[in-house]
């Protein structure tokens, strides 16, 4: 039996202090992970953008959005990848209303 899908969106919040090469990196890794557990239905490059408030010091990040459809398990599996990779400041991965 095949296990259900369901719809996910993640923000990710890059730290833009190692450089535009360091950026591009990161959405590539996180890419590439999305896809080899799901299906990328829509991605959006939002850019350098001045942060609300600082995190860790900084007061700029960019900014990426990737909306997907996963298994239920790997939303925890990605934030888990998430948390331990430096130079991600934030990110928030929901679930979308089907």
């Amino acid at each position: 039996m095949a296990k259900t899908t369901q719809s996910y969106e993640t923000v990710a919040i890059f730290s833009t202090t190692n450089g535009d090469e360091a950026v591009t990196a990161l959405v590539e890794k996180f890419k590439t992970l999305i896809s080899d557990n799901g299906t990328i239905d829509s991605e959006a490059d939002w850019g350098k953008r001045k942060l609300a408030y600082p995190i860790q010091d900084e007061t700029e990040g960019y900014y990426f959005v990737v909306n997907f459809t996963s298994v239920p398990d790997f939303p925890a599996e990605l934030d888990r990848v998430y948390k331990i990779t430096d130079g991600v400041l934030r990110t928030l991965i929901v679930a979308n209303e089907q």
